[in-house]
């Protein structure tokens, strides 16, 4: 059997890289001495290490692209099995979010170990830990407190996890020698090892040693270990200086050794064996594996800690003592107890040897082995193929509540700060004419009552911001006052394309009027507009405008040359290997193809149509090459010599394309056109570069993009009102016969009374 062993690894000076190297070693030979096997370690930034020869392929922490290459090696190499060491410190991203990535791009079974398990995760710690157990066969974790927590925390099926005991590893010496070597040998010794951090504890234990030098004054307590590199990156040596003063204080000096050094595995058993008795002082509950508490038991350490869980259960049956967080005077007691009462040491010692015996490494080795044996018998190797008939049941129901949230009397709010509207930044044209048009869609396809009362407010935004020549303004402050007095073209456009659909769609006669009076002020400002984008969002206000009225010459002459100019800088960039309207793909870029095809259609041209179905094809490519939406980021684009930009990738991109792949499979019925809709919707809900879902489930909002180290929390109400309009859209593809022409709402269907209407006032 061929494993590929994921984590830290040694020589990285790393609990988790010392497991890793263990465990490999500890497999048993027919994998451990495989050809086939290897180790993929994990690069901390700026660093670069002498790996032994099984580590094949080297991760760069913070270097995405490297854990998508990782994928790519695992599978190519053809391991059985991927067993990943999972703490969130040790991978990319926020939290560690480059992980699934990776994950999702295997296509071998996975195991995971869980090396921490939160009471309490943050969002995006749940989000991961519960996407990995997802990914995964199987879940490890070294404590039955950790089964509990993944069930009631994390929604972790107990069938779904095994319990695996930390292993330790076969290292034996002579007390009386390595006492005597360690200048130790008339001493009582109390020791602690590892990094050194405030929530160590050891403040506890130096402000009780007072009363046990009194009765003992042979005692000597050692700390062995650095200062934890995040705590000296933070806020330096601030705790180690200390916990050196309060020695001075309590006089003890003679008493406490600090060993500012990282110790070799030999040194630290050498020190655990030369112990009397060995402490774990930690101040919270919150640690569910301790690989040095392990450790302790495994040579037959006398264990005195604080109950926190990973203790709590070790220590059971008489393994060691607790005693009560951050209380010196408990822990003096029971030390005292126990020097005092050399039968009870001896005892403990010998009930943790016994214990200690059963979790060495070859022992833990042939567990996991057992292990891996269970899950390639029955686990799916390949990854299921997903079929164009999209799982409906995925989708979570209609939920405008953010929306509510976020909209009071005057309109939609711009911003948010995670869920809650930021009135700083006010309101915009841009968001409100969007608001609109989710507003329409949402009443037309669902009948949602909230959608229909917010009409009104929107479309009184647009109104109110229309100046005198049929221009915008754009931006509002939070007390009503205007901040520009014309705003962006593109500003422009979607105000068009909000309107124009509320001419055809409009459900009281009232809004179709007052849509109207818009839209026919500002035709004018039509054939004066600029920038491509803006006249793509109007050729789609046109579009809508004149599938209600399609008898208008003159709306259908102005598209036509509108289309035409799209179509002419088409012609001027297009090469053999650029098929596009621009030197760059830039934002909104799925509108440009999309505004082609409905014009297209709606013209009955086939010039645009090709040049629609050509861009698109394009764009599709640079996109949806690797098997779910990749949005060009707005970090820095696409110029046409350059790379690609991957992240900053933003929901209106998603949005856009969604809307453009259902454009071209209304066009032609071809079901790959379907498929591409529901890979492009998908984006929202974690078929993304990270794997992780933008559509925020508990608030109904969308994060507001997917950036390098995770997403942005903050929903916004572009990124909202882009994840409903998609949502939205992608119903029609459950309701309507594929021979069907339907756009963002189909037009056959819209309502009796306000099409007579409409085409009474027109």
């Amino acid at each position: 059997m061929k494993i590929a062993l994921i984590g830290t690894y040694k020589p990285r000076r790393c609990g988790i890289g010392s497991f890793t190297k263990n465990l490999f070693d500890s497999l048993p030979s027919e994998i451990h001495n495989s050809p086939g096997s290897f180790v993929v370690a994990i690069n901390e930034p700026g660093s670069s290490r002498d790996y032994p020869p099984e580590v094949q392929f080297v991760i760069d922490q913070d270097d995405h692209e490297t854990y998508l290459k990782a994928a790519e090696f695992i599978n190519q190499r053809g391991a059985d099995i991927c067993l990943v060491q999972h703490e969130y410190g040790i991978f990319g991203g926020q939290n560690g979010v480059y992980i699934l990535s990776l994950l999702h791009s295997l296509a071998v079974p996975v195991i995971t170990t869980f090396h921490t398990v939160l009471k309490k995760p943050s969002h995006n710690e749940l989000y991961i830990a519960k996407e990995i157990a997802k990914i995964s066969q199987r879940v490890v974790v070294m404590a039955e407190k950790a089964v509990e927590l993944l069930g009631d925390n994390y929604e972790i099926p107990e069938r779904k996890i095994t319990v695996i005991p930390h292993g330790v590893p076969e290292i034996s010496y002579d007390r009386t020698a390595v006492r005597g070597e360690l200048q130790l040998t008339d001493k009582k010794v109390l020791f602690t090892f590892g990094f050194i951090g405030r929530n160590k504890g050891i403040e506890t234990v130096i402000s009780a040693l007072p009363a046990l030098v009194a009765q003992h004054p042979d005692i000597v307590y050692i700390v062995l270990g650095k200062t934890h590199p995040n705590v000296v990156k933070h806020a330096g040596e601030e705790y180690r200086l200390f916990l050196h003063r309060l020695v001075k204080k309590l006089n003890l000096e003679p008493h406490v050794i600090f060993l500012n050094q990282y110790a070799s595995e030999q040194d630290l058993f050498k020190y655990l064996i030369a112990t009397d008795i060995y402490l774990t002082p930690y101040l919270n509950e919150v640690q569910i594996t301790s690989g040095t508490l392990s450790y302790a038991l495994g040579v037959g350490s006398a264990v005195v800690s604080t109950p926190y869980w990973h203790a709590a259960e070790l220590l059971a049956d008489g393994r060691g003592a607790l005693f009560n967080f951050n209380d010196s005077r408990q822990l003096s007691q029971t030390l005292l107890d126990l020097l005092g009462h050399p039968e009870k040491l001896k005892m403990m010692r010998a009930k943790a040897w016994e214990f200690g015996e059963t979790i060495t490494w070859p022992k833990i080795g042939e567990v996991y082995n057992g292990l891996f044996q269970q899950v390639q018998q029955h686990a799916s190797v390949h990854p299921v193929k997903k079929d164009p008939a999209f799982d409906r049941s995925i989708l979570p129901p209609l939920k405008l509540d953010h929306i509510v949230r976020l909209t009071d009397s005057t309109g939609i709010f711009q911003h948010a700060t995670y869920g809650i509207p930021n009135y700083h930044e006010g309101y915009c044209l841009d968001d409100n004419a969007r608001a609109l048009l989710m507003a329409l869609m949402a009443y037309r396809r669902m009948k949602d009552e909230t959608a229909l009362r917010h009409v009104p407010t929107y479309l009184a935004y647009i109104h109110y911001a229309q100046n005198d020549d049929g221009t915008f303004r754009n931006f509002m402050s939070f007390d009503r006052h205007f901040l520009d007095e014309v705003g962006s073209e593109d500003a422009f456009g979607r105000a068009i394309w909000a309107i124009g659909y509320t001419m055809t769609h409009a459900p009281k006669d009232a809004y179709f009027q007052v849509a109207r009076k818009i839209f026919f002020k500002a035709v004018p400002q039509f054939e004066r507009l600029k920038s491509i984008r803006s006249i793509a969002n109007t050729i789609l206000g046109l579009y809508h405008y004149l599938k209600g009225h399609p008898t208008d010459d003159g709306m259908m002459e102005l598209t036509h040359r509108l289309a035409a100019r799209l179509y002419d800088e088409y012609r001027v960039y297009r090469r053999d290997d650029w098929h596009w309207y621009e030197s760059l793909l830039a934002y909104d870029n799925a509108l440009l193809p999309l505004a082609m095809m409905r014009a297209g259609e709606l013209l009955n041209n086939e010039a645009f149509r090709k040049v629609g179905f050509e861009s698109m094809a394009f764009l599709e490519k640079h996109t949806m090459r690797k098997g779910h939406l990749s949005l060009v980021g707005n970090a820095e684009w696409f110029k046409q010599d350059g790379e690609c930009s991957r992240f900053d990738q933003q929901p209106v991109d998603a949005m856009a394309t969604v809307l453009l792949f259902l454009q071209a499979y209304n066009n032609t019925g071809d079901q790959k056109y379907l498929h591409a809709v529901y890979t492009a919707f998908m984006w929202f809900l974690g078929e993304n570069d990270l794997r992780m879902s933008l559509y925020d489930f508990e608030t109904g909002g969308c994060c507001d993009g997917l950036e390098r180290d995770g997403v942005n929390r903050n929903q916004g109400a572009e990124s909202t009102l882009a994840y409903l309009i998609s949502y939205l859209a992608v119903q029609q593809t459950f309701e309507k016969p594929a021979n069907r022409s339907f756009s963002e709402d189909t037009d056959e269907d819209r309502d009796i009374s306000a099409h007579s209407l409409a085409d009474t006032a027109s």
